[in-house]
């Protein structure tokens, strides 16, 4: 919040005509109607793990809704789905769900391990993006002229299960052994998947499929 706040005080001291503010899908309740649509926002409880992170985002997508209503500013905010691609955090332990999964997989294989495991049934469904469709989407909120919503989602529209996903990574990367899940560790929320018809309508959709997204993401890495 601290960080945020510091931007907003300066982009409206110096003047800055057109500010993004990214927030993140976690700000949406934990239980809300899938695929999740951007009124939902503040209608019940959050998912308790992550609801600081969610609290500070909200806080500050209603800043910026509060500076445009009160100052005029041209500020907006959209909300991204799960996002992976080039120069992601490929830490095995600290980092997010696809990048994780390569980065052990690779492991895995350089260690002739004959099992891989992912944690949970695999049964829960996430949304993936590739960063540059992302990029592209804020390029394209940010050349909108009017009647721009207060917020907007950004995503594909599609999920796939964490068992469909780790099947695929295993394919695209050739592991020949056999992946196990341990329903020991929690699944988390059994399905995000984000209502993309706001953006849909402004005129961009995303280009990039999650398997060819998954070919470069995986390239990259090894090329590391």
């Amino acid at each position: 919040m601290a960080i945020q706040n510091n931007v907003f005080e300066a982009a409206f001291k110096y003047k800055v005509d057109r500010l993004l503010f990214l927030g993140s899908s976690c700000i949406y309740p934990k239980n809300a109607p899938q695929p999740m649509k951007e009124d939902c926002l503040l209608t019940a409880p959050l998912e308790p793990t992550n609801e600081p992170y969610a609290i500070a985002k909200i806080a500050g997508l209603k800043t910026v809704e509060s500076f445009r209503r009160q100052y005029g500013c041209n500020w907006h905010s959209v909300m991204p789905t799960n996002l992976y691609g080039f120069n992601d955090n490929f830490h095995p332990e600290n980092s997010h769900v696809i990048p994780g999964l390569i980065a052990r997989m690779k492991k895995t294989i350089d260690e002739n391990l004959p099992t891989f495991e992912v944690w949970g049934t695999g049964n829960p469904r996430r949304e993936f993006l590739y960063v540059d469709d992302m990029a592209k989407a804020c390029i394209h909120v940010m050349n909108l002229e009017k009647d721009i919503p207060d917020l907007i989602n950004i995503g594909t529209g599609e999920d796939v299960s964490i068992k469909e996903l780790a099947l695929l990574i295993k394919d695209l990367m050739g592991f020949e052994g056999e992946i196990v899940f341990n329903t020991s560790q929690p699944d988390g929320t059994a399905r995000k998947l984000l209502d993309v018809s706001k953006i849909h309508s402004l005129g961009w959709k995303h280009k990039v499929d999650l398997k060819s997204g998954l070919k470069m993401a995986i390239e990259f890495y090894l090329s590391k």
